[in-house]
């Protein structure tokens, strides 16, 4: 099996679960985003990369 950190993924195929530290504007504050949690909550989530973007924000 593919290291999941660096494997490559296709259109179709189940994304590895995740969590990542987020900025919640409505609550002004530090929050946290787990793919299994939506995955559990039913919710649509939208994964969108900029592969080669090094821009600074």
């Amino acid at each position: 099996m593919p290291d999941t950190a660096t494997a490559s993924l296709r259109v179709g195929q189940q994304v590895p679960d995740f969590e990542l530290e987020t900025y919640e504007p409505t609550k002004g504050d530090f929050g946290k985003f787990s793919l299994a949690e939506q995955k559990k909550n039913k919710r649509w989530t939208i994964l969108f990369f900029y592969p080669a973007d090094f821009t600074f924000v």
